[in-house]
């Protein structure tokens, strides 16, 4: 702790932020106090947001060094880190979820271009194919994968969805993922020319079994249908 305050004395930075790892609970607060009595300190940055903590050691840091929380890290990449925001944290402690985050991650994740597109092309009645499949996977990753996407789900969607082992959501879309690619141009647009010799060929392409093509192409049908059902349906001018 000396050490740390001369240095600080000695570089003069206009910002001094504690990082608090979220998964500590209660045992930040000794810490937090510990860095707050040997230096200025002016925020609070709040890290490991994106794993199973609530986030509950917000309230305590806060109050025992009455500094502001600046900063969230949801994730190991600079793009997840994202400024604090109490009534948001306040949600998430309560299990009432982040959906404002979430909604701004899609914003950020969603190329709008591309977005348009889709939707004129649903409007337009034109075939939901498996290139457009893959497309709204790969929406997921940008958003950080679906462990972040459930994390800020209210608590009775996340717990359903937490019946999945950690890390198979994300492994599901790369494996989706690696088939589509292993897949011919026309196999993407046609998809009902995939038969069983060439379900051979794409499993071996994609690393994976002829059976997790199958399913593959059946969880393509079941969205082929719901987007038909959209593009029934009577768009907006």
């Amino acid at each position: 702790m000396k050490e740390i305050a001369e240095l600080h004395a000695a570089i003069n930075p206009i910002e001094t932020l504690f990082v608090v790892d979220a998964m500590l609970g209660q045992d930040a607060v000794n810490t937090a106090k510990s860095f707050n009595d040997a230096l200025p300190l002016t925020g609070i940055v709040l890290t490991k947001l994106d794993g199973d903590a609530r986030g509950g050691a917000a309230l305590s840091v806060r109050h025992v060094t009455g500094k502001p929380l600046k900063f969230a890290g949801v994730g190991e990449k600079l793009s997840g880190l994202e400024a604090f925001h109490p009534e948001r944290m306040a949600s998430r402690i309560l299990g009432m979820g982040d959906v404002l985050s979430l909604i701004e991650e899609a914003r950020k994740g969603v190329d709008e271009e591309k977005a348009l597109e889709f939707a004129k092309k649903l409007k337009s009645g034109k075939s939901f194919d498996l290139n457009d499949f893959k497309e709204q996977v790969s929406q997921v990753r940008k958003m950080g994968g679906m462990a972040s996407f459930m994390d800020k789900l209210p608590a009775q969607f996340a717990q359903a969805a937490g019946q999945l082992a950690p890390g198979s959501e994300d492994k599901m879309v790369r494996r989706i993922e690696g088939i589509i690619n292993s897949m011919t141009p026309a196999e993407r647009t046609k998809p009902e020319l995939i038969k069983a010799s060439r379900k051979r060929r794409i499993a071996t392409g994609a690393g994976v079994q002829v059976q997790d093509v199958n399913r593959l192409l059946t969880q393509f049908e079941q969205t082929q249908k719901v987007m038909k059902q959209f593009s029934k349906v009577e768009w907006a001018s």
